[in-house]
């Protein structure tokens, strides 16, 4: 199944965290974790639409790696892979 976000939406794959601390020590599962900033563009929409009916173009593409605000996405999972879903202004940076 392909998702094609509508408007200026963004589909992002998050990186998983380590599962090591710096020292070496491995963190099990049920250790409390705060989400990864950062993921890969997988999907984005055609844009926003101006009060004049015209579109603005994304500043993302497809394969970019960004910089996300902590709170802003949205949680999906499609065919048991997980996904978040935000829009572009919430995402602070291109990671080059």
């Amino acid at each position: 199944m392909k998702i094609k976000p509508l408007s200026n939406n963004v589909i992002i794959e998050q990186f998983k965290e380590e599962e090591k601390t710096k020292g070496g020590i491995l963190l099990p599962q049920s250790a409390e974790k705060e989400r990864p900033q950062q993921g890969k563009v997988v999907s984005v929409g055609p844009g926003k639409t101006n009060n004049q009916g015209k579109v603005i173009p994304m500043n993302v593409k497809k394969g970019d790696i960004v910089l996300f605000s902590k709170y802003s996405p949205q949680e999906i999972k499609v065919e048991d892979k997980e996904y978040l879903v935000l829009k572009e202004e919430d995402i602070l940076a291109i990671i080059e």
